[in-house]
């Protein structure tokens, strides 16, 4: 059973800075924010896959964000795949492509607390180029959270080495 949830940070936790957040301090069950901030996603050749002034974070204890994007922040084609997971906060997720590379997925009537990404799309920042205000993130450790991480968030993060037990 999971025992942390943004509570009470945990001592392994990196002290977040002024202007830090710490991914321990999130809650569980995640919560959504707002942002404002310019977020772009890009394929790996350069093209331009998505643009927006407005997203929403998903912020969950031990992970960084996950950013979501309105589908008319999307300017090439996603193409849906086959397969799905399930999330215990947001529902059923489904994923897409670009260009034949799956760095994508959406959650398509999730839960109540959720309703506010209803179609909106999340990308794997591993698979493709992220930025938040013109700023590269980097990719959260293995390909099944999908989280962000800005020089505004500190961990250790879920994913990380030596993570599994936590």
């Amino acid at each position: 059973m999971w025992k942390y949830k943004g509570q009470e940070r945990p001592p392994f936790a990196i002290s977040p800075a002024a202007g830090q957040e710490s991914v321990w301090d999130y809650p569980r069950p995640p919560e959504l924010m707002a942002d404002n901030r310019t977020i772009e996603v890009r394929a790996k050749d350069g093209a331009l896959i998505a643009r927006s002034n407005s997203s929403f974070r998903v912020l969950e204890t031990a992970s960084p964000p996950t950013f979501y994007l309105a589908p008319e922040s999307i300017l090439e084609p996603l193409i849906a795949v086959e397969g799905s997971s399930f999330c215990e906060w947001k529902g059923r997720a489904s994923y897409f492509s670009h260009r034949d590379i799956r760095l994508a997925w959406r959650y398509d009537n999730p839960s109540d607390r959720f309703m506010p990404i209803d179609g909106w799309y999340s990308f794997y920042a591993s698979l493709a180029d992220c930025f938040v205000d013109g700023e590269r993130v980097q990719a959260q450790d293995g390909d099944f959270y999908g989280g962000w991480i800005t020089p505004e968030v500190v961990g250790p993060f879920k994913g990380d080495p030596g993570t599994l037990g936590w």
